[in-house]
């Protein structure tokens, strides 16, 4: 890898994928370009200089004399802004994705769940708080066993042995990464389209040619794999590449749904965008496009041993001091005692199909064994 010699006049570097190379070199007529796409990482378009003393010929002198590495191959570094082409000359916002984090269950705005981070607070008998821990992450419990820690431990240690009953304890942000049957909850991810602006109001809408009708969506294979927040079934990957990155094309109601507009509120048909706050939290005060939410199944290798995460991830003492889920240390629960706390770190890509945005979530495995 070296930088483009921009010395003269080269403007473009294009180079195949690593798939693209692995079918040219096998020579068995697999090889056909299809598609291409164009990007401009590394581009600062604030070195535009309008005002420079020698002319208009050296507005874009400095951007043009960027050090700017040669392409490369490998997808999941490569192409992190990509371009594209929109006939029209009045668009002053582009849509953005965000995460939707809320702790709103409602069926009513087409959201299964709650879209949260991790989230565990514990509480003693008389009710007082004895435990709080929250991360910017969505975590996912690999197996029954870890999630019914979570969920059923108490920090108090005034009952040990699983005596108290989940609602004792406030649990968001843990996805259960195994097949929970008529036990599944309705934690879930959650990501909204839209334009984040208050200089265009929300009820005008997105334009139809900016919004997101598919979702491009990219996770570590030996780790997890997608399904909707409606039931178990895992969805059929697109694709894995050379580094085991699956990419899954979800278009279906099961995952992509559109965002209510302002005048879809429930409060006496009122359009105030503020009406929304309760009954469909946004992260947009412009214009909405659409939503995509999504679970996590965690691969039968986590689920089934601890090899990978020793690999690739970190352990702990299930009850160690400042633990991962605020555990008692020394309680004396034989739902942690003696037990370790594995963790493994990584991020889960979505991509809008249409726009090319990309926005990367935060996920954590973690198994208790």
């Amino acid at each position: 890898m070296a930088f483009l010699d921009n010395s003269g006049d080269i403007i473009l570097d294009a180079v195949l994928t690593d798939t693209g190379r692995l079918r040219l070199a096998q020579g068995d007529g697999s090889f056909k370009v299809t598609r291409f796409a164009l990007g401009d990482d590394e581009i600062n378009y604030g070195l535009y200089n309008k005002d420079h003393a020698s002319g208009s010929a050296y507005y874009d002198l400095e951007v043009l004399q960027t050090p700017i590495l040669e392409a490369f191959t490998n997808n999941a570094a490569s192409l992190k802004t990509r371009l594209m082409s929109i006939s029209r000359t009045n668009i002053l916002f582009m849509p953005i994705l965000k995460l939707n984090k809320n702790d709103v269950d409602s069926d009513t705005v087409g959201q299964n769940g709650y879209s949260k981070t991790f989230q565990r607070e514990d509480k003693d008998v008389a009710g007082a708080v004895t435990s709080a821990k929250s991360d910017p992450k969505f975590y996912i419990a690999v197996d029954q066993d870890t999630f019914g820690a979570l969920l059923y431990y108490r920090t108090s240690g005034a009952a040990p042995d699983n005596s108290y009953g989940p609602g004792e304890v406030k649990l968001r942000g843990v996805i259960q990464g195994y097949n929970a049957g008529a036990d599944q909850r309705k934690d879930l991810v959650r990501i909204d389209q839209g334009l984040d602006t208050d200089q265009i109001a929300a009820l005008l809408g997105l334009d139809s040619d900016l919004v997101e009708t598919s979702f491009i969506i990219e996770m570590d294979y030996r780790l997890g794999r997608l399904k909707p927040v409606a039931n178990d079934q895992v969805a059929p990957v697109n694709f894995i590449d050379d580094d085991n990155i699956a990419t899954y094309y979800v278009t279906s109601a099961d995952y992509v749904n559109t965002v209510r507009a302002p005048a879809d509120a429930n409060n006496a048909g009122s359009k105030k965008q503020e009406d929304l706050v309760s009954t469909d939290p946004q992260v947009f005060k412009g214009p909405r496009g659409s939503t995509v939410q999504f679970r996590i199944q965690a691969s039968q290798e986590l689920n089934s041993s601890t090899y990978l995460f020793t690999q690739l991830g970190s352990s702990e003492d299930a009850d160690a001091a400042n633990n991962l889920f605020g555990f008692l240390t020394g309680g004396n629960d034989k739902l942690v005692d003696g037990k370790t706390t594995y963790y493994l770190d990584t991020t889960i890509r979505v991509i809008g199909a249409n726009t090319g945005f990309r926005l990367d979530i935060p996920v954590r495995y973690v198994k208790i064994a």
